[in-house]
């Protein structure tokens, strides 16, 4: 077979692989399966895709069609060839804005579909919680829906006309037929025309008519997915004579890939709504009251009701992200429904659910109601989508199971459904998660399992059957809107009946004789507690690590990763993770790719250090250790924290490299060559020299280096005439040194001393360990953690709420709050923790004493000024972006806007290496270097990393300033340095 793949490999003109590290990779989605493919294809265009199924055929294996790989059941793994259309299927072909359609590729993302939509003023509705990665032709594959299917339900409604290849290699177009252009069709002498006898011949049969209303769910039901749409193609033209035009694209809609390949898509548009909405957010005492109340919303006409549990909320909690949109959360509710209404004015807005709060409390349902308008809408909204993923948070084995999460019944019965789902769970002593889709009958169901062990997997098949009857005496769907795939195919015959049943297995024989398209997903899928992530007869390894993970082993911490894939998400989504992937769209420069090859190795592995596998280290290259998903991954995988843990154990099996070496000791290298500044900053700066010197040391040759001060931070602080404030003093400050502003960014040490001495502080500065912010991001965690030990030990009794810690440079201050609490002596941990907290960045220490008032406006001048903000990526991690833009804004005039970019594509080292210069500065070109060049002349360019600076600097030719840099420069009386 690998001499046949290498064969295949040569006649496509995309990509091929097979080697352990990329099957790997793609052996699990978002569900709780794990299978290894044979290979991983990425395909350039439809020739390759044709080549690839007369692999299939010729070589008995398959094709699996995936996109972001979020799928919760299993639906993108399997033994054969995964057909990634992520990368190069992402064309917009045609749109006609008058007739309101657009016709695109399969791996064209749902919101960026959208953002190029909004300058027509159209839109495409289904709007999936994965909206920002989901592509649409998962969207089709799954027939997804989202949170406002009540008013443009599924992906189904919005398909036109499907382009597939068939099981021949074929093309066909699948689309709006008349009856006369059905009947032609059938006369066709090809396997189209033979697809289109057999569903003749099916659906023109009375028997199997009766049987099909009888068995499948209620019509009624908006969310099903239960199997084949035959149900819907029954009540089409030809066979139900004031019926819409028949269309296979309505079966292609949820068939998982199943049928046929798909190469393009045409959906219909809506017009883009300009009125405004207002979310009612009504707080309950109990997930009963919560459904009875969403009967009495629906009544009112909204476009949304979502609901999230106890659980969910209790998740967002501790995510540093969706921390800070939990604003609207009063008291600790069992439930919260999130329900949306429009109109024409705000006012109107208030009317309507003023109305609905009155019905409500007549009722003795909710107990409170906020009105959300406006932006915060935005930030309700992520709290709720980031629901799947949080849910990955819980410490240790036991996990919320998506099992039986995605049943829907009639809007009607929920209640009693529900009702009796958790008496069936009490059975068992289990509770279940409950949020999503409850204005359409769906909620998402996830009881509380552990995978790891027989009883939790006999559970999980066990509760799966259960459910299933539950869900057929309702006669809901068991799939409203994830699909069948491996959870809940085996089930399909129970919730059908056997007749209709084997009327898909004819259907999947017709259009797949040979079973290439991702068998075992819809029919003949195998038992639903096989080829799971976890196997319970093998026992968990005990590793060991440098690093401490709460409540967790480093294996749990890297396997709360369940696959949801916000790493996948573009530069135009916002945020910082993941930089690498927004540039390079390789499913292995994801966050979800590392988790997966740690969890999988660490496991797997028959060597005596698991770490020791260059597949870990090729994965983690790209890895810039933004700690963007520290914050954004709804699961908060550190995926920073687990690079230095491998690193450090990679390097006891293998060394330590030159360079790595050198970049995690430049604070004692630079003390060195502090020595002779102008002798070294010349010898760097010589094109010869320093051309050399970057050679030898692994750097690009394009990169200038940091130069090095005339007098270090320290010296200036001892030689200079300090100021009497011994009667204007409000209080005392310690003043971290790093090793980057003691040595190179002197100047700003300069101005933040005066500054803060010029608002009344009294500032300290006492000898202290350098941070080990350099040793750490190398892996070098055994040495950081001397450093980490020497400066809790000094300043856990010098500091207090009065007294802070406070530092210029993000990374090395916030070490105090992140890394250390995790790396100190146990002996340490309890002073680790009680100083986290104390040590400041300047912009949060100078915004406190602000709201404290004892920094006044009137301190500074009242000069207009315009500022852009660049804010650095451990800011952004612990959510203190904000407090840059609010100091900044103190003086009275500041114009201040923060700049929508990520990562700056820098990342300390990263950025200086040979192999990493390019990524470097395409990840600087994604948003942040346009911003800079589009901005008004005037306008200072604020970043308070100093490696952001330099990337700034050496991308734009501008200098970016520090934020204490401004404000120095704005002071009404600025004192002369001496």
């Amino acid at each position: 077979m690998e001499a046949l793949l290498a064969e295949l490999k040569n006649q496509l003109s995309g990509e091929l692989f097979w080697d352990e590290k990329m099957r790997i990779l793609y052996a699990t989605d978002a569900s709780a399966y794990r299978e290894l493919p044979l290979a991983v294809a990425f395909p350039k265009d439809e020739e390759d895709l044709k080549k690839l199924i007369a692999f299939a055929t010729n070589y008995e294996t398959s094709l699996i069609p995936r996109t972001a790989g979020t799928s919760l059941a299993g639906q993108v793994v399997g033994a054969g060839i995964v057909v990634d259309v992520s990368k190069y299927f992402t064309n917009i072909i045609e749109l006609n804005p008058n007739e309101k359609w657009i016709r695109l590729q399969p791996g064209v993302v749902r919101d960026e579909l959208n953002a190029y939509l909004k300058t027509f003023d159209l839109y495409f509705g289904p709007e999936t919680s994965t909206a920002n990665r989901a592509m649409i032709g998962g969207m089709v594959g799954n027939n997804s829906c989202g949170s406002n299917s009540l008013i443009f339900g599924s992906t189904r409604e919005h398909t036109l006309s499907i382009t597939a290849l068939l099981s021949d290699g074929s093309k066909a177009e699948f689309q709006d037929l008349s009856f006369d252009d059905f009947i032609a069709k059938c006369q066709l002498d090809t396997l189209e025309g033979q697809l289109y006898t057999q569903i003749r011949s099916i659906l023109g049969n009375y028997e199997n008519q009766q049987e099909i209303n009888t068995q499948f769910p209620k019509s009624s039901i908006p969310r099903r997915n239960t199997g084949y749409a035959i149900d819907l193609l029954l009540r089409s033209n030809p066979f139900h004579t004031e019926g819409a035009n028949f269309n296979f694209s309505k079966l292609l809609c949820g068939s998982e890939g199943t049928l046929a390949f798909i190469t393009e898509i045409k959906l219909n548009l809506a017009d883009l709504s300009k009125k405004p909405t207002g979310l009612l957010c009504v707080h309950f005492s109990s997930i009963d009251e919560a459904l009875k109340a969403n009967l009495i919303a629906l009544q009112h006409k909204p476009l949304v009701s979502e609901l999230m549990d106890k659980y969910i909320l209790d998740c967002t909690e501790s995510n540093i992200e969706q921390k800070k949109n939990r604003f609207f959360v009063q008291g600790n509710p069992e439930a919260i429904l999130i329900i949306e209404y429009e109109a024409t004015s705000l006012e109107e807005i208030e009317q309507k659910v003023a109305l609905v709060e009155n019905d409500m409390r007549k009722a003795e349902l909710g107990y409170y109601f906020p009105l959300i308008t406006g932006a915060d809408k935005k930030k309700v909204w992520d709290l709720r989508k980031a629901g799947l993923g949080l849910l990955s948070n819980m410490p240790g084995d036991e996990k919320p199971v998506a099992v039986i999460e995605d049943t829907a019944v009639a809007v009607n019965d929920l209640p009693a459904y529900i009702h009796e789902f958790n008496q069936l769970l009490a059975k068992y002593n289990l509770y279940s998660v409950h949020y999503a889709h409850v204005a359409t009958g769906e909620l998402h169901l996830r009881p509380i399992l552990n995978l790891k062990t027989e009883e939790g997997t006999q559970l999980f098949r066990e509760i799966a059957i259960e459910v299933a009857k539950l869900v057929k005496k309702y006669k809901g769907s068991l799939s409203g809107e994830h699909g069948d795939g491996r959870l809940r195919g085996e089930f399909i015959s129970m919730m059908i009946g056997d007749k209709n049943y084997q009327l898909l297995k004819d259907i999947k024989q017709a259009w797949d004789p040979k079973g290439i398209f991702n068998p075992g997903k819809i029919v003949d899928s195998p038992a639903m507690n096989t080829h799971l992530r976890y196997d319970y007869k093998q026992k968990s390894p005990v590793i060991k690590s440098v690093f401490r993970y709460a409540n967790q082993t480093i294996l749990q911490h890297a396997e709360q990763c369940n696959g949801s894939g916000d790493c996948r998400k573009s530069a135009g989504s916002g945020g910082t993770m993941c930089p690498s992937y927004m540039v390079t769209k390789n499913e292995q420069d994801t966050t979800r790719a590392r988790a997966n090859i740690l969890r999988e190795l660490l496991t797997q592995s028959t060597k005596n250090n698991p770490f020791d596998h260059v597949e870990i280290k090729e994965v983690m290259d790209l890895c810039l250790s933004c700690k963007g998903c520290k914050s954004e991954c709804p699961s908060s995988v550190d995926m920073a924290k687990l690079k230095a843990d491998f690193l450090q154990q990679y390097y006891d099996a293998n060394g330590i490299p030159f360079r790595a070496n050198m970049i995690g000791h430049v604070d004692r290298l630079t003390k060195l060559a502090s020595a002779f500044p102008a002798f070294y900053n010349w010898t760097i700066g010589n094109a010869f020299t320093g051309k050399l010197i970057k050679k030898a040391m692994g750097f690009s040759t394009m990169r200038p280096l940091p130069e090095i001060a005339s007098q270090s931070l320290r010296q200036w602080f001892l030689k200079r005439n300090k100021p009497d404030l011994r009667n204007s003093k409000i209080k005392s400050v310690y003043f971290f040194c790093d090793e980057f502003t003691n040595y190179n960014d002197v100047e700003i040490g300069k101005k933040t001393i005066e500054l803060l001495e010029a608002l009344h502080y009294e500032v300290l500065i006492i000898p202290h360990a350098f941070s080990g912010r350099a040793l750490m991001s190398k892996g070098l965690l055994r040495e950081a953690k001397k450093l980490a030990n020497k400066n809790v030990e000094l300043f856990s009794s010098r500091l207090n709420e009065e007294t802070l810690l406070v530092g210029v440079e993000p990374s090395t201050i916030l070490s105090f709050r992140d890394e250390y609490v995790d790396l100190v002596d146990e002996n340490l941990i309890a002073a680790a923790k009680k100083i986290a907290p104390l040590a400041v960045t300047i912009e949060e220490f100078l915004l406190k004493e602000f709201e404290l008032g004892n920094i006044l406006s009137n301190q500074f001048l009242d000069d207009k000024k315009e500022i852009l903000v660049h804010g650095h990526c451990q800011q952004k991690a612990w959510g203190l972006e904000d407090s840059i833009s609010q100091v900044l804004s103190i003086p009275e005039n500041f114009k201040v806007k923060k700049i929508p970019s990520g990562c700056c594509g820098m990342a300390g080292s990263f950025g200086y290496e040979k192999e990493h210069y390019d990524i470097s500065m395409k990840i600087g070109e994604l948003v942040l270097f346009p911003t800079i060049r589009n901005k008004k002349e005037h306008t200072i360019v604020v970043a308070p990393g100093s490696s952001c600076r330099h990337q700034i600097e050496h991308g734009v030719m501008e200098k970016a300033k520090h934020p204490v840099e401004v404000l120095y420069n704005s002071l009404n009386i600025v004192e002369p340095s001496n």
